[in-house]
């Protein structure tokens, strides 16, 4: 069975010859103008797209899609997301993560489970994990070296240094 992992979403269409614009889920958006195809998801099916260019249009990255001409053509696709091929997977530098590796995993403090990881937000100036706690409470983390002793993705276990304070001051 074919995996697929969500890469972007197109959000509109732009101009009269068929371009799209693309917002990319991925820190290394550059990596649309080396793929040849993608998939779009139809009411839970994936279709296979061939990309026949890519550009950008100010900071829009922009796609055109085989067989999708016009601005009319193009219109049916708004709105939907882009998957890849698990197997067209990039290598990410070390200490980097794809998020559904981190979705699912459990953190650790002292060898004490503190909680799960739901989420994973995008924020100027880190990435932030939302974390349900044992309480079922959300904890939001900043996603820095700082706080992480160790993440095996393998095992979805994040290990947090010890000297992290999660109290909420709230109570």
């Amino acid at each position: 069975m074919i995996e697929y992992l969500l890469i972007g979403k197109i959000d509109s269409v732009t101009g009269n010859d068929g371009f799209v614009k693309i917002t990319s889920y991925s820190d290394f958006p550059k990596r649309f103008h080396a793929l040849s195809e993608v998939y779009l998801d139809f009411w839970g099916d994936k279709k296979k797209f061939i990309i026949e260019k890519t550009g950008y249009h100010k900071q829009s990255l922009l796609i055109k899609f085989k067989n999708f001409s016009s601005k009319r053509d193009s219109q049916l696709l708004e709105g939907k997301e882009i998957f890849i091929n698990s197997d067209d997977v990039i290598i990410l530098p070390e200490n980097n993560f794809f998020i559904h590796d981190l979705i699912g995993s459990k953190v650790l403090i002292n060898d004490a489970i503190i909680g799960e990881i739901t989420d994973v937000l995008k924020t100027p100036a880190n990435d932030v994990i939302v974390l349900r706690g044992n309480d079922e409470k959300e904890i939001l983390l900043p996603f820095v070296p700082d706080f992480i002793e160790r993440f095996d993705p393998e095992r979805k276990i994040m290990i947090l240094k010890q000297d992290i304070d999660l109290s909420d001051d709230e109570d």
